[in-house]
């Protein structure tokens, strides 16, 4: 009889209270610095906080790793209480947080399992594989077996989002000031999509955020096979609600998928992307063998 599997995750799953609470997901936070003041990327500080503090200093608050001792702290309490565990993070090309998990589930190999994932994503992209590994969780599977199918079903998450602004891509040097600019006066909005584990430009829209927002969530769905669970819409803040409810019913005419979740992006995706990111994410069906 296999141990009881918990599922884990760094805090930038973007997965909010009542779904972690809804499907038993402990999370580990990333820390915040802004200034001098440093918080725990736990929902206090939010990228409401991170926005005002930006536009009242000009200094973008930056996203800080999990350590090595961070998540031994959180680990062994797990393992204490007789679990095996899957834990998934970050991608390892995005935050050495992946890398950190590694070292802790080492130290910690006397005391139970740790199967540690590197999503290769980002945001609720990984928070899809947390939400798959409480499937397989529920249904018996041991964790070992849980953190095979992750690895496997990981390529399969299509994450993307759409920038309302290049100003945040620019503070943070992930971009020229020239490209900011050019953007700017030029009204593109680009998008960005998990390509191998890491943010790449996939397409520039031009025109108002509400049409943009309509044309990049057709054509992220248009054609596309999914896994029908899930899917989600998760944004930086500064969209309205009515937005959200519009697209929410576009995605559903779009694709067959039993729950859509609306979530707000942590501080990892807000301090990178800005106001007004938002990003529809799903998982995709295998391409059929040749």
């Amino acid at each position: 009889m296999p141990r009881p599997v918990c599922i884990t995750y760094d805090s930038t799953c973007d997965l909010t209270p009542r779904l972690l609470e809804r499907f038993h997901i402990r999370t580990v936070p990333l820390t915040i610095q802004s200034g001098e003041r440093v918080f725990p990327d736990d929902g206090r500080y939010t990228s409401s906080d991170l926005y005002a503090d930006y536009r009242r200093n000009g200094t973008l608050p930056k996203t800080t790793a999990v350590s090595p001792e961070a998540f031994k702290a959180f680990f062994a309490p797990i393992l204490a209480e007789g679990f095996d565990i899957v834990h998934i993070d970050i991608s390892s090309e995005l935050s050495c947080t992946c890398q950190n998990a590694v070292l802790a589930a080492q130290e910690l190999a006397e005391q139970g399992q740790i199967h540690v994932v590197d999503s290769r994503q980002l945001s609720t992209g990984g928070g899809l594989l947390a939400l798959q590994g409480t499937k397989l969780r529920d249904q018996g599977m041991a964790a070992a077996d849980i953190a095979g199918e992750l690895r496997r079903l990981a390529p399969l998450s299509d994450t993307s989002f759409v920038l309302d602004t290049l100003e945040y891509m620019w503070k943070g040097g992930r971009c020229s000031g020239v490209t900011a600019l050019g953007a700017n006066m030029l009204k593109l909005k680009p998008s960005l999509e998990i390509r191998d584990g890491k943010l790449v430009v996939c397409k520039k829209y031009r025109g108002a955020m509400e049409k943009v927002y309509r044309q990049y969530v057709t054509e992220r769905l248009a054609g596309k096979s999914v896994v029908e669970d899930w899917a989600f819409i998760t944004h930086s803040g500064e969209v309205s609600e009515e937005t959200l409810q519009e697209l929410t019913a576009l995605v559903r005419e779009l694709a067959p998928f039993k729950e859509v979740f609306i979530t707000q992006a942590g501080c990892t995706v807000s301090s990178h992307c800005g106001p007004g990111t938002l990003g529809v994410l799903f998982l995709r069906q295998p391409e059929p063998a040749q």
